[in-house]
Parts: C-alpha cells; structure tokens; sequence
C-alpha cells in the first residue's frame, strides 16, 4: 500500500496526525494511505507562502508564463499515470480520467498566456488616471471530490499567473491526484510558492479562519461554502464560492428525440451526475414525454458499468458510501410518491459503490427527487404543458447555477434560456464550459466567476493610480 506526503516550503512532508484511508470506489477497500497534516504544519504552509509572496509578487508576466507551460508539458507528459490515480480514487472511467487531465493541460496553457491589463480610467492635460490589478497574497483553494484534478487545475493557475502564492487543500476522498499536481507544479515554482496539506474533517475550517490568508476558492456544498463565509469574516478574506446546483433543462414541443437525446444524457450522467452543472431536472412536454422516455432508457441500458479501469467500461461507481446512499434515499422517495422507474433504480449487487444509471418518471416538483440536487446517477423526468408554467417551476429553487432549453428554433429557445435564473444558461446544450468564458452561479449556488478575464481577476485587489501633473521648471 502506497503512502503519500504533503508538500510543505519545497519539502515532503509526512502528517503530524498520522494517516488516514483513501478508498477506491470501484472495490469498496483501501488502496492508499493519505497524510493527516496537523494545525501546525498548515501555519508552517502559510508562513512558508507569505516569505514567497514578497518576490514573487513582483515576477514578470513572462517569467510566470514559462512556468506555467513548463507546468503544462509536465502534466501532459504524466498524462497517463495521473489518470490511472484519479480512476483509482475517484472511479469514473480511464477515458473520462484522461480527458480530465488533458483539459487541466489546456487550462494550463490557456492562464499561462492570459493578461492583466492596466485600465487607462482618465487622461487630460492636468492628470492621468490608472486602475492596476495587484496579487492579494495567499490564497487557499478546497476542492471536492467528484473532479479533484481538473478543479484543483481551475484555482490554483490563475492564482498563480497573478501572483499569489497558493495552499492546496483538497477533499480527504480523493486527495492523491492533487497532492500529485502540487509536487509537479512545486519542481517549476520557487519554494513556498504553492503547498499541499490534507486531512479529514474540521481541517478545512481552520483554514477559511487563518489570518494568514487572503482568499479562499471553494467548490462544494452550499452548506459547506455558508461554513466557508462564516469563518472568512474574521479577516475579511475573498472569496470565490462555486456551491451546489439543481440544473433544469426545459425541452420545448417539436424538438427531436433523435437529435438531442444522446446530448441529454450525457450531460445529465457526465461523471455518473457527480457534477455540479450537471442537468438534473428534464422537464419534457406532455406531447412528446414517453418518446423521450423510451429514447433515454435505451441509452441508458447500453452503458456499461463497473471499474473504470476494465476495458470497455463507460459507467463507473459513485465515489463514496454517503452519496450513494442519498441516492438511493431519493429514489426510495420517488416511488414512495407513485413514481415510475424506467430503468436501474438499486444498487448492484457486487463490490463497490455501483449504481446504474436511473431515470425515473412521474414526478413533479415538490417531490424530493425533483427539489434537491441528487449529485448522482437519476435523473427525473417531470412533464409540463405551458411554457410559461414550466419556466416558473425551472426558477423556483434557491439554487441557480445553470440551465438549458432544447428546441428547433433557436431564436425562441434563446428568448427562453434568457429568463432563467441562472449563472449560466445553455441553448441546445449543457454544462459546456471553456477557459474563456465566465462560470458562476446565482442565488444559493455561490457567487464570483472562474474563467475568463473575470475569474483571472477574482485573484487579485485594485489599487487606483491617480497622477496629478505638474510643469516641468
């Protein structure tokens, strides 16, 4: 069994407190040890940042950009290796894995070329006024579990290309796929530039508390990010918060079965539903609500399930015993409520959290299956008949990450996508999502963006430039 270690100021570093079990999913036993960092090691950590900080602060958009794609050839080289870790972690299947970690590649690169641009703000005869972007200082990026890799990817690079020294904390489920990235990173930046700490519960809490950091990026829960704001006050750090979603995807009448339902199901079971912008509401209309039925049963009972090392395999398992268990707590509901289930519906028999992909039908808002976010492979189906209806139920939640139309006139399902109550809103697709472009939520999904000019700039403060100009004697 292979122990693994933190990286602290440069070095490896074994837990204070020991280690702690990293299950394989697919198995359902323990293939890793994991290094349970103590309180004193995560000082050392932000010590260790805040000495880097005062030089590399002050380093070059080119001297960060080569790193940053020396970072980026380093991954792609490893590509392989760092795929088969996060199937043994995490379990989604290895072309998912490897499609995880090649997009981290592409992230990469793309911060590495990004610009922070100086904003001319006035210039007269008498004054020139500048607004510069500055690195805040140290910041902390949690992570989950459902994509330890790629998401640790979206924090810490464009934390780094402004200029901030980084503290990597990811989720104890699935902790060694980012404990790797920080020792890759760690061979191309100075010391104390970026660490790893890792431990289990309450670990976190110390860090959204720590006076020694200036911001905190999180993704997860929404319970778990109101916890994050609570202990982020005591300092007033910044914050980025990309929290849970309840995705609804609204198909207008006369769309293709044919056309789209491949696309709906993929984007619904992306990662076995384990993701946060996953569609996880479908409301189909009345008219064509059994064709769609019918098509996505048949797409589910093709998808083959187990290890996500095994050849062939394209439906991995849920990634620990608690989420499984909401999922099967929420099915259970549905029935209970008269629901139909089309096809899966209970856990495999057989070791290993599996459970294959669901869709149930017959259900409505209100019911459990339909109001809270499953994060796991079900899907309902909840039919409607007046557009008008449908858009007040789609926004009726607290949550508003994402959400979709489908339809052949993409001009009205565009019109419709527009009113929905959401960070980001899709037009006969779901959860794309690009380097380039701003992701955020709304309402109870977080707020801040990532990607794109304005997530580069959520790491870095203003400072206002204001030059009066004088005659020169």
């Amino acid at each position: 069994m292979h122990d693994y270690q933190m990286l602290i100021n440069g070095a490896r570093v074994d837990g204070e407190n020991g280690h702690f079990d990293v299950f394989n999913p697919a198995t359902g036993t323990v293939f890793a040890r994991c290094p349970a960092g103590s309180l004193a090691q995560l000082d050392l950590a932000v010590e260790a940042a805040q000495a880097a900080f005062v030089e590399w602060r002050h380093s070059t958009h080119e001297n960060r950009r080569q790193r940053l794609l020396s970072i980026a050839a380093d991954l792609e080289q490893e590509a392989e290796s760092l795929a088969r870790l996060i199937v043994l972690e995490q379990g989604k299947p290895l072309e998912l894995a490897f499609s995880e970690v090649m997009g981290a590649v592409a992230w990469t690169r793309y911060a590495a070329e990004q610009q922070i641009p100086v904003e001319l703000v006035e210039e007269t005869p008498t004054q020139r006024i500048e607004l510069h972007r500055k690195p805040l200082g140290v910041v902390a990026s949690i992570t989950p579990w459902n994509w330890p890799f790629m998401i640790a990817v979206w924090h810490i690079m464009p934390a780094l290309r402004a200029g901030n020294c980084v503290i990597s904390k990811p989720s104890s489920l699935t902790p060694l796929s980012t404990l790797r990235l920080v020792d890759i990173i760690a061979r191309h930046v100075p010391r104390g530039v970026i660490s790893s700490v890792t431990g289990e519960q309450g670990f976190g809490s110390a860090i959204t508390a720590h006076a020694g950091i200036q911001k905190i990026v999180f993704t997860g829960s929404t319970a778990t990010g109101q916890s994050v704001m609570r202990g982020a006050a005591s300092n007033l750090k910044r914050l980025t918060l990309e929290l849970g979603g309840n995705d609804a995807a609204i198909v207008l009448p006369g769309t293709s079965v044919e056309a789209v339902a491949e696309d709906i199901f993929q984007a619904a079971f992306l990662n076995m539903g384990q993701t946060c912008a996953a569609l996880k509401r479908l409301y189909i209309h009345q008219s064509q609500y059994e064709a769609f039925a019918e098509a996505l049963t048949l797409i589910a009972r093709r998808q083959v399930v187990g290890d996500g090392l095994a050849p062939g395999v394209t439906f991995g398992p849920v990634q620990n015993l608690e989420q499984l268990a909401l999922v099967e707590e929420l099915v259970a509901d549905a029935r209970a409520h008269g629901a139909r289930v089309l096809c899966g519906g209970a856990r495999l028999d057989r070791p290993g959290f599996f459970y294959p992909p669901t869709l149930v039908a017959d259900v409505t808002d209100g019911q459990r299956l339909v109001d809270e976010e499953q994060f796991g492979p079900v899907l309902p189906l909840i039919a409607y008949q007046d557009i008008e209806d449908v858009l007040r139920r789609a926004n009726a939640g607290d949550m508003g990450l994402g959400g979709s139309v489908w339809g052949r006139d993409s001009e009205q399902a565009q019109a419709l996508a527009s009113r929905l109550e959401c960070g980001m809103a899709w037009v006969n697709c779901h959860a794309q999502i690009q380097p380039n472009t701003p992701f955020g939520g709304s309402k109870m999904s977080g707020f801040g963006v990532e990607f794109g000019l304005e997530g580069l700039l959520e790491f870095t403060g203003q400072q206002l430039l204001y030059v009066r100009k004088r005659e020169t004697e």
